[in-house]
């Protein structure tokens, strides 16, 4: 059993591209756990990353950042604010000249160190107008970014990131700024976990629970960096730690947010899309349980209503899944059972398998997720 999710501050991050702000996206509190990423394009040129932000957008993404890191990102970064279908973050480091102008722009959130813009009256002008403009800002500490005193007598652990981060939030807490969101990211699971639980013991004991931010940092390819991002963050959510998050993969970013959503249905934290439940196959088989999943999981990309349809390749195990989910088809030699809330619909020739299947996924909908009725495509 999950265990009851931390209490966390929450904070409000505005869409200024929407006519209210009421549809902007809350973190933290008793809000939904809230999906990021990050676009891979140059912010400048500012029609190829709105291009990719309505792409992350579509794939479920409810939080995008973008580099701001010189003055054409600096330049672009007003447009994209201004037409994104979802908050904007601005992932600012050592310049606190990109950090006002993405507060001027209208960013949703600062990704910022304060520390590390060194100047502490830059860092006061920062913090200011973050503040006048109700801008949280998101300190996030990377293993491969500690001070360098910190590196030297701590090394590189869980205490080190940590303590790097509790000293941000000391100069924005003096500053007067408390809309925070704390990451503290790793590379290894171990690690990771390791430093959230110690951060979420700290902000306990100080009382100040401060919104966290997920993320195992260079995770790696597709397949490595999903599985450990899978575990590091199934781990903190399961123990009720998190409140948005990130998958880190070198792949198109579009490819990170079906992982985190895919971490948050198999915790059933949140519902989105089919939940498809499939064997792995055996010598029972008498269908291409893989050909048939790869089929049944093009037709769930047509809708977002939270269908659980179970793929399964003989008889033996069919009738028995199918009781479990909405939709289930069990497949034979050349043809193949379709079953609804576990009772027998029909037997159907494999040729007409799949439109069968569609069939009853739409009428499930119709009566169990009437607020997708829009999605419908059979008359």
């Amino acid at each position: 059993m999950l265990r009851l999710r931390r209490e966390s501050k929450a904070v409000f991050l505005k869409n200024k591209c929407s006519e209210s702000d009421a549809k902007g996206v809350w973190i933290g509190g008793d809000h939904p756990i809230v999906v990021q990423s990050m676009t891979t394009t140059d912010t400048a040129d500012y029609e190829k990353t709105l291009t990719q932000v309505y792409a992350l957008a579509m794939e479920g993404c409810e939080v995008v950042r973008c580099t701001v890191k010189d003055v054409p990102d600096a330049a672009g970064i007003p447009h994209i604010v201004k037409r994104s279908p979802v908050p904007i973050v601005a992932d600012i480091h050592f310049d606190h000249k990109m950090a006002l102008a993405a507060l001027d722009a209208g960013v949703a959130k600062l990704r910022l160190n304060p520390g590390n813009i060194r100047d502490y009256a830059k860092t006061k002008e920062v913090v200011e107008l973050a503040k006048s403009t109700g801008t949280p800002i998101r300190i996030g500490v990377n293993m491969g970014s500690l001070a360098p005193d910190l590196e030297r007598t701590m090394g590189h652990t869980a205490e080190a990131m940590v303590e790097s981060a509790m000293r941000h939030v000391q100069i924005l807490e003096d500053l007067g700024h408390t809309d925070i969101v704390i990451s503290l990211k790793a590379h290894d699971v171990t690690t990771t976990v390791f430093a959230y639980r110690l951060m979420d013991q700290r902000l306990a004991a100080r009382n100040t629970p401060y919104a966290l931010h997920l993320g195992i940092t260079e995770a790696g390819m597709l397949r490595d960096g999903t599985i450990k991002s899978s575990m590091g963050m199934g781990i903190l959510l399961f123990e009720g730690i998190g409140d948005t998050l990130r998958t880190s993969l070198a792949a198109d970013p579009v490819e990170e947010v079906p992982v985190c959503w895919g971490i948050l249905k198999a915790l059933g934290l949140r519902e989105k899309g089919f939940e498809i439940t499939a064997c792995p196959s055996c010598g029972r088989a008498e269908i291409d349980v893989l050909e048939l999943g790869q089929q049944v999981e093009a037709i769930a990309k047509e809708y977002t209503a939270p269908v659980k349809v179970a793929v399964m390749g003989c008889v033996v195990n069919g009738p028995g899944e199918s009781k479990m989910a909405d939709v289930g088809v069990a497949g034979g030699k050349g043809k193949g059972a379709i079953y609804r809330k576990g009772a027998l619909v029909g037997t159907f020739p494999e040729e007409r398998l799949l439109g069968a299947l569609r069939i009853e996924i739409e009428k499930v909908i119709a009566e169990q997720y009437p607020e997708f009725i829009g999605e419908l495509q059979l008359t």
